[in-house]
């Protein structure tokens, strides 16, 4: 993979500040972005996609794992699907869900255990690694690959968050 084209780096001091920061990127999504995050399980990143979905429009009571289903597509102010792959074997397991045929269509995706399959991603994406600092604390990685992607994290991580 080659190195990402912007990176950066902040800090969630709480649960419900990693949600706020999920809500500000849901409401900076567009058809076509691509999210995909990484983290060990309790690194917050079920707060993060909460909140994403909060964002892009969707209904809080629509929000659900999909970790059974692969993919939960939501409808909101942009349609956002939203995978799971931590149960996933391989890349051939995943082509067979049709996953593939979402990327780049009318909705923005957002992958939860994208490093279980990082070849699921497409060439641009946003990248968010979660890792746990402290009790309630977490660190939020943020890696862009192209420049649509550049774009959604400078406005996400902009200073009037």
């Amino acid at each position: 993979m080659s190195a990402p084209t912007s990176s950066r780096t902040v800090l969630s001091g709480s649960p419900e500040e990693t949600h706020r920061l999920g809500v500000k990127l849901g409401q900076l999504l567009q058809p076509g972005d691509f999210v995909g995050l990484v983290g060990d399980l309790g690194a917050g990143k079920t707060h993060l996609v909460r909140g994403v979905a909060e964002g892009a429009g969707v209904a809080r009571s629509e929000v659900a794992s999909p970790t059974f289903a692969i993919v939960y597509p939501y409808r909101g102010r942009v349609p956002l699907y939203h995978a799971d792959l931590y149960r996933l074997a391989d890349y051939d397991e995943l082509y067979a869900t049709g996953f593939l045929d979402l990327i780049g269509g009318d909705g923005a995706v957002l992958v939860e255990w994208l490093d279980r399959i990082p070849q699921a991603a497409p060439r641009e994406y946003l990248r968010i690694t979660l890792r746990d600092t402290g009790e309630e604390s977490r660190e939020l990685v943020a890696e862009a690959w192209g420049s649509r992607p550049v774009a959604l994290l400078t406005a996400w991580l902009s200073a009037d968050r």
